[in-house]
């Protein structure tokens, strides 16, 4: 049986979903998972001399997943309630979107996104962690869930992750996956020209969702074990929709 789940995606991640352009995303295993396997892998090592067969890192990680095939995800993301006027009439008051009731206060108005909306005056937006589930706008299917290491990553990974490159390096990739400026050697403080596309990735876009006094345990050059899930865009009920 399918359950409804929650998961957070940040504002760039949201537009790369609404375009269509990501399928995928790596997560590292809850604290409380890797907790528990730091404390299986204790025990395991005192009683090992007792027949048990123990447990790989990823193999004690794939009984935890954190999601299931034909899971429905609800997206939460940075957003803003704004409650309007005149709602009940047959204009939309100063809403600047097509306003509804909210079945949590019964008050009239639009939910705005920061990933593709503006708000003016004293609106404050709100973290994605703090969005109700009435106000998700975008719900995914998961269609696999695997376990695997960070740098494990493939060209097609990358782009099912909706990873965008930054000009200048957005130019071509050598035959061996290497990426090569056409018009000379790269000028960011990262040298793409010298990294396969999975290290793009990694240096530019999972690094940067990781706090930089944990870079050295779950960053990059770290290559921890992380979940692969992958998905496909669905109405409340799990149907397929348009990926736009």
């Amino acid at each position: 049986m399918s359950r409804e789940l929650p998961i957070l995606f940040n504002a760039a991640m949201v537009r790369a979903i609404l375009a269509g352009k990501k399928t995928c995303t790596r997560r590292l295993p809850s604290n409380r998972v890797r907790e528990e396997y730091f404390e299986y892998d204790d025990w395991a090592n005192t009683v090992g001399g007792s027949g048990i067969k123990k447990l790989s890192e990823k193999e004690f990680y794939e009984q935890y997943p954190p999601y299931q095939v034909g899971d429905i995800l609800y997206v939460r993301e940075t957003w803003e309630r704004f409650e309007c006027w005149n709602c009940e009439g047959d204009g939309r008051g100063n809403c600047p979107k097509e306003p509804k009731k909210s079945v949590l206060d019964k008050t009239c108005g639009c939910y705005m996104y920061r990933a593709t909306d503006e708000i003016s005056g004293d609106a404050k937006w709100h973290p994605s962690i703090r969005m109700p589930k009435e106000a998700a706008r975008i719900w995914l299917k998961v269609t696999d869930v695997r376990v695997e290491r960070l740098q494990d990553i493939d060209e097609d990974g990358v782009w099912d992750e909706g990873f965008k490159f930054k000009p200048p390096c957005l130019t071509r990739v050598s035959a061996d996956g290497h990426t090569c400026d056409l018009d000379g050697p790269c000028t960011s403080s990262i040298k793409y020209c010298d990294m396969t596309m999975g290290e793009l990735f990694g240096r530019e876009l999972w690094n940067s969702t990781i706090k930089k006094s944990d870079l050295d345990s779950y960053g990059w050059d770290a290559n921890p074990w992380v979940w692969v899930i992958e998905f496909e865009r669905c109405d409340k009920e799990g149907r397929a929709v348009d990926g736009r």
